[in-house]
Protein backbone atom coordinates (compact mmCIF):
# COMPACT_ATOMS: atom_id res chain seq x y z
CA UNK A 1 0.00 0.00 0.00
CA UNK A 2 1.57 3.26 -1.11
CA UNK A 3 -0.94 5.68 0.43
CA UNK A 4 -0.24 6.47 4.07
CA UNK A 5 -2.52 8.14 6.60
CA UNK A 6 -0.91 10.69 8.90
CA UNK A 7 -2.90 11.39 12.05
CA UNK A 8 -1.95 14.36 14.20
CA UNK A 9 -2.95 14.29 17.89
CA UNK A 10 -2.94 17.99 18.60
CA UNK A 11 -3.12 18.43 22.40
CA UNK A 12 -4.34 15.34 24.28
CA UNK A 13 -4.81 15.12 28.04
CA UNK A 14 -1.41 13.84 29.17
CA UNK A 15 1.08 16.66 28.85
CA UNK A 16 0.69 19.80 30.92
CA UNK A 17 1.49 23.45 30.10
CA UNK A 18 4.60 23.43 32.30
CA UNK A 19 6.17 20.80 30.05
CA UNK A 20 6.24 22.93 26.90
CA UNK A 21 5.26 26.49 25.96
CA UNK A 22 4.20 25.13 22.56
CA UNK A 23 1.47 22.80 23.84
CA UNK A 24 -1.80 24.36 22.64
CA UNK A 25 -4.65 24.63 25.12
CA UNK A 26 -6.44 27.86 24.26
CA UNK A 27 -9.07 27.48 21.50
CA UNK A 28 -7.35 29.75 18.99
CA UNK A 29 -4.05 27.93 19.50
CA UNK A 30 -5.63 24.47 19.16
CA UNK A 31 -7.40 25.55 15.98
CA UNK A 32 -4.34 27.20 14.47
CA UNK A 33 -2.04 24.28 15.22
CA UNK A 34 -4.61 21.78 13.93
CA UNK A 35 -5.07 23.64 10.65
CA UNK A 36 -1.31 24.03 10.22
CA UNK A 37 -0.88 20.29 10.83
CA UNK A 38 -3.50 19.52 8.18
CA UNK A 39 -1.79 21.82 5.70
CA UNK A 40 1.49 20.04 6.47
CA UNK A 41 -0.02 16.68 5.50
CA UNK A 42 -2.17 15.30 8.32
CA UNK A 43 -5.40 13.93 6.87
CA UNK A 44 -6.82 13.08 10.33
CA UNK A 45 -6.85 15.39 13.36
CA UNK A 46 -7.26 13.67 16.73
CA UNK A 47 -8.75 16.17 19.16
CA UNK A 48 -9.26 16.74 22.89
CA UNK A 49 -10.40 19.85 24.77
CA UNK A 50 -8.69 21.91 27.46
CA UNK A 51 -9.74 24.56 29.93
CA UNK A 52 -8.64 27.75 28.14
CA UNK A 53 -7.59 29.43 31.39
CA UNK A 54 -5.46 26.68 32.92
CA UNK A 55 -4.83 24.05 30.24
CA UNK A 56 -6.46 21.33 32.33
CA UNK A 57 -8.10 18.51 30.31
CA UNK A 58 -11.77 19.29 29.86
CA UNK A 59 -14.95 17.45 28.87
CA UNK A 60 -16.95 20.68 28.57
CA UNK A 61 -18.74 20.80 25.22
CA UNK A 62 -18.24 24.56 25.15
CA UNK A 63 -14.48 24.08 25.13
CA UNK A 64 -14.73 21.74 22.14
CA UNK A 65 -17.08 24.08 20.29
CA UNK A 66 -14.74 27.01 20.92
CA UNK A 67 -12.33 25.58 18.33
CA UNK A 68 -14.06 22.87 16.24
CA UNK A 69 -15.96 25.22 13.89
CA UNK A 70 -12.75 27.11 13.12
CA UNK A 71 -10.99 23.90 12.12
CA UNK A 72 -13.94 22.71 10.08
CA UNK A 73 -14.13 26.01 8.20
CA UNK A 74 -10.40 26.09 7.43
CA UNK A 75 -9.62 22.52 6.41
CA UNK A 76 -11.28 19.38 5.06
CA UNK A 77 -9.22 17.12 7.34
CA UNK A 78 -11.09 14.33 9.11
CA UNK A 79 -11.99 15.33 12.68
CA UNK A 80 -11.44 12.47 15.13
CA UNK A 81 -12.90 13.28 18.57
CA UNK A 82 -11.54 11.42 21.59
CA UNK A 83 -13.84 9.20 23.65
CA UNK A 84 -10.93 8.65 26.04
CA UNK A 85 -10.91 12.25 27.20
CA UNK A 86 -8.87 11.89 30.35
CA UNK A 87 -8.59 8.84 32.59
CA UNK A 88 -9.96 10.89 35.50
CA UNK A 89 -13.25 11.62 33.68
CA UNK A 90 -16.42 9.55 33.90
CA UNK A 91 -17.67 7.83 30.76
CA UNK A 92 -20.63 10.22 30.55
CA UNK A 93 -18.22 13.16 30.61
CA UNK A 94 -15.99 11.56 27.98
CA UNK A 95 -18.91 10.98 25.61
CA UNK A 96 -20.72 14.30 25.94
CA UNK A 97 -18.88 16.12 23.13
CA UNK A 98 -18.70 13.29 20.57
CA UNK A 99 -22.40 12.55 21.15
CA UNK A 100 -23.26 16.14 20.24
CA UNK A 101 -20.78 16.55 17.40
CA UNK A 102 -21.35 13.10 15.84
CA UNK A 103 -17.94 13.19 14.11
CA UNK A 104 -16.75 11.02 11.25
CA UNK A 105 -14.26 9.33 13.57
CA UNK A 106 -13.77 8.72 17.28
CA UNK A 107 -10.95 7.11 19.20
CA UNK A 108 -11.84 4.08 21.32
CA UNK A 109 -9.62 2.49 23.96
CA UNK A 110 -10.00 -1.28 23.88
CA UNK A 111 -9.45 -2.15 27.52
CA UNK A 112 -9.17 -1.07 31.15
CA UNK A 113 -5.58 -0.42 32.18
CA UNK A 114 -3.19 1.41 34.45
CA UNK A 115 -2.29 4.77 32.90
CA UNK A 116 0.67 6.05 34.86
CA UNK A 117 1.98 9.55 34.19
CA UNK A 118 3.63 10.23 37.54
CA UNK A 119 7.29 9.83 36.43
CA UNK A 120 6.87 13.01 34.36
CA UNK A 121 6.34 15.05 37.53
CA UNK A 122 9.89 14.30 38.63
CA UNK A 123 11.31 16.25 35.68
CA UNK A 124 9.49 19.52 36.42
CA UNK A 125 10.35 22.02 39.17
CA UNK A 126 8.58 25.16 37.95
CA UNK A 127 4.81 24.65 37.69
CA UNK A 128 2.57 27.13 35.86
CA UNK A 129 -0.75 25.95 37.33
CA UNK A 130 -1.67 24.34 40.67
CA UNK A 131 -3.53 21.38 39.09
CA UNK A 132 -0.58 19.98 37.15
CA UNK A 133 1.58 18.34 39.80
CA UNK A 134 -1.29 16.59 41.68
CA UNK A 135 -2.75 15.45 38.34
CA UNK A 136 0.49 13.74 37.35
CA UNK A 137 1.47 12.41 40.76
CA UNK A 138 -2.02 11.02 41.41
CA UNK A 139 -1.75 8.73 38.41
CA UNK A 140 0.17 6.18 40.50
CA UNK A 141 -3.28 5.08 41.73
CA UNK A 142 -5.26 5.62 38.54
CA UNK A 143 -7.24 3.03 36.60
CA UNK A 144 -8.36 4.01 33.11
CA UNK A 145 -11.74 2.31 32.92
CA UNK A 146 -12.82 0.85 29.57
CA UNK A 147 -14.89 -2.23 30.36
CA UNK A 148 -16.66 -4.38 27.74
CA UNK A 149 -19.91 -2.65 28.75
CA UNK A 150 -18.30 0.77 28.21
CA UNK A 151 -16.95 -0.28 24.81
CA UNK A 152 -20.33 -1.69 23.73
CA UNK A 153 -22.02 1.56 24.73
CA UNK A 154 -19.58 3.64 22.70
CA UNK A 155 -19.90 1.38 19.67
CA UNK A 156 -23.69 1.63 19.86
CA UNK A 157 -24.18 5.31 20.66
CA UNK A 158 -21.45 6.73 18.44
CA UNK A 159 -21.14 4.01 15.82
CA UNK A 160 -24.54 2.46 15.18
CA UNK A 161 -26.57 5.53 16.11
CA UNK A 162 -24.35 8.36 14.83
CA UNK A 163 -22.35 6.72 12.06
CA UNK A 164 -18.85 7.26 13.42
CA UNK A 165 -15.97 4.96 12.53
CA UNK A 166 -13.26 4.27 15.09
CA UNK A 167 -9.56 4.52 15.72
CA UNK A 168 -9.27 1.41 17.92
CA UNK A 169 -6.47 2.17 20.39
CA UNK A 170 -4.74 -1.03 21.45
CA UNK A 171 -2.13 -0.76 24.19
CA UNK A 172 -1.50 -4.49 24.48
CA UNK A 173 -2.17 -7.86 22.87
CA UNK A 174 -5.30 -8.41 24.95
CA UNK A 175 -6.87 -5.33 23.38
CA UNK A 176 -6.61 -6.97 19.95
CA UNK A 177 -8.54 -9.95 21.26
CA UNK A 178 -11.17 -7.63 22.74
CA UNK A 179 -11.55 -6.00 19.34
CA UNK A 180 -11.95 -9.42 17.74
CA UNK A 181 -14.63 -10.19 20.35
CA UNK A 182 -16.69 -7.17 19.33
CA UNK A 183 -16.26 -7.98 15.65
CA UNK A 184 -17.55 -11.49 16.35
CA UNK A 185 -20.54 -9.98 18.16
CA UNK A 186 -21.34 -8.01 15.01
CA UNK A 187 -21.01 -4.60 16.66
CA UNK A 188 -18.28 -3.45 14.25
CA UNK A 189 -17.52 -4.11 10.62
CA UNK A 190 -14.31 -3.87 8.59
CA UNK A 191 -12.18 -2.17 7.62
CA UNK A 192 -10.84 -1.88 11.17
CA UNK A 193 -8.40 0.99 11.79
CA UNK A 194 -6.21 -0.20 14.67
CA UNK A 195 -3.83 2.14 16.46
CA UNK A 196 -0.97 0.24 18.13
CA UNK A 197 0.03 2.34 21.17
CA UNK A 198 3.49 2.01 22.70
CA UNK A 199 5.35 3.67 25.54
CA UNK A 200 2.57 4.45 28.03
CA UNK A 201 3.43 3.13 31.49
CA UNK A 202 0.75 0.50 32.02
CA UNK A 203 0.72 -0.58 28.38
CA UNK A 204 3.31 -2.28 26.20
CA UNK A 205 6.79 -0.82 25.95
CA UNK A 206 8.24 0.80 22.86
CA UNK A 207 10.33 -2.20 21.80
CA UNK A 208 10.56 -3.17 18.12
CA UNK A 209 9.74 -6.77 19.04
CA UNK A 210 6.37 -5.63 20.39
CA UNK A 211 5.51 -3.89 17.13
CA UNK A 212 6.38 -7.00 15.14
CA UNK A 213 4.31 -9.18 17.48
CA UNK A 214 1.28 -6.85 17.39
CA UNK A 215 1.39 -6.94 13.59
CA UNK A 216 1.59 -10.76 13.54
CA UNK A 217 -1.32 -11.13 15.94
CA UNK A 218 -3.44 -8.56 14.10
CA UNK A 219 -2.78 -10.47 10.87
CA UNK A 220 -3.92 -13.66 12.59
CA UNK A 221 -7.05 -12.12 14.10
CA UNK A 222 -8.19 -9.81 11.28
CA UNK A 223 -6.56 -11.02 8.07
CA UNK A 224 -7.06 -8.48 5.30
CA UNK A 225 -9.86 -6.68 7.15
CA UNK A 226 -7.73 -4.11 8.94
CA UNK A 227 -5.22 -1.30 8.63
CA UNK A 228 -2.79 -0.50 11.40
CA UNK A 229 -1.26 2.74 12.56
CA UNK A 230 1.42 3.29 15.18
CA UNK A 231 1.99 5.86 17.88
CA UNK A 232 4.82 5.74 20.36
CA UNK A 233 4.86 8.07 23.34
CA UNK A 234 7.97 10.13 23.92
CA UNK A 235 11.34 9.67 22.27
CA UNK A 236 10.34 6.62 20.23
CA UNK A 237 7.70 8.59 18.31
CA UNK A 238 9.63 9.06 15.07
CA UNK A 239 11.57 5.75 15.05
CA UNK A 240 8.35 3.76 15.50
CA UNK A 241 6.52 5.83 12.91
CA UNK A 242 9.31 5.11 10.44
CA UNK A 243 9.10 1.39 11.24
CA UNK A 244 5.33 1.40 10.74
CA UNK A 245 5.69 3.13 7.40
CA UNK A 246 8.27 0.60 6.22
CA UNK A 247 5.92 -2.22 7.28
CA UNK A 248 3.03 -0.83 5.23
CA UNK A 249 1.24 0.77 8.16
CA UNK A 250 0.10 4.28 8.98
CA UNK A 251 1.42 6.80 11.48
CA UNK A 252 0.33 9.15 14.25
CA UNK A 253 2.35 12.06 15.57
CA UNK A 254 1.48 15.20 17.53
CA UNK A 255 2.12 16.97 20.81
CA UNK A 256 -0.30 14.66 22.61
CA UNK A 257 2.17 11.83 22.10
CA UNK A 258 5.55 13.58 22.23
CA UNK A 259 6.64 17.15 22.93
CA UNK A 260 9.96 16.74 21.12
CA UNK A 261 11.13 17.09 17.54
CA UNK A 262 14.51 15.50 18.25
CA UNK A 263 16.55 14.54 21.27
CA UNK A 264 16.76 17.50 23.67
CA UNK A 265 14.71 19.86 21.49
CA UNK A 266 11.05 20.73 21.97
CA UNK A 267 8.85 20.72 18.89
CA UNK A 268 7.67 24.23 18.15
CA UNK A 269 4.34 23.00 16.79
CA UNK A 270 2.34 19.98 15.72
CA UNK A 271 3.00 20.89 12.09
CA UNK A 272 6.74 20.56 12.65
CA UNK A 273 6.25 16.92 13.64
CA UNK A 274 3.92 16.29 10.70
CA UNK A 275 6.43 17.75 8.26
CA UNK A 276 9.20 15.60 9.71
CA UNK A 277 7.29 12.33 9.47
CA UNK A 278 6.06 13.31 6.01
CA UNK A 279 9.67 13.64 4.83
CA UNK A 280 10.49 10.26 6.35
CA UNK A 281 7.58 8.36 4.83
CA UNK A 282 7.99 9.95 1.41
CA UNK A 283 11.66 9.01 1.45
CA UNK A 284 10.46 5.44 2.08
CA UNK A 285 8.34 5.59 -1.07
CA UNK A 286 4.94 6.23 0.51
CA UNK A 287 2.47 8.84 -0.71
CA UNK A 288 0.56 10.88 1.87
CA UNK A 289 -3.22 10.37 1.64
CA UNK A 290 -5.48 13.38 1.29
CA UNK A 291 -8.50 13.75 3.58
CA UNK A 292 -10.82 12.52 0.82
CA UNK A 293 -8.59 9.50 0.22
CA UNK A 294 -8.64 8.85 3.98
CA UNK A 295 -12.44 8.91 3.94
CA UNK A 296 -12.50 6.37 1.14
CA UNK A 297 -9.91 4.10 2.77
CA UNK A 298 -11.68 4.11 6.14
CA UNK A 299 -15.27 4.04 4.89
CA UNK A 300 -16.23 7.29 6.62
CA UNK A 301 -19.68 8.85 6.38
CA UNK A 302 -18.42 12.22 5.11
CA UNK A 303 -18.00 15.65 6.63
CA UNK A 304 -21.47 16.68 5.44
CA UNK A 305 -23.02 14.24 7.92
CA UNK A 306 -21.23 15.59 10.98
CA UNK A 307 -23.77 17.02 13.43
CA UNK A 308 -21.74 20.00 14.56
CA UNK A 309 -23.90 22.96 15.55
CA UNK A 310 -22.29 26.37 15.25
Amino acid sequence: MSKILITCAVTGSIHTPSMSPYLPFRPDDIARQAVDAAEAGASILHLHARDPETGQPSADIANFMAYLPSIRDATDAVLNISTGGSAVMTLDERLAAPQQVAPEMCSLNMGTMNFALYPAAERISDWKYPWEKPFLEGSDDLVFKNTPRDIARILTELGAERGARFEFECYDIGHLYMLRHFADRGLIEPPFFIQFVFGVLGGMGADPENLSHMKRMADKLFGDDYMFSVLAAGRQQMPFAAMASAMGGHVRVGLEDSLMIERGQLASSNAEQVLKIRRIVEDLGRSVATPDEARQMLGLKGADRVGMQC
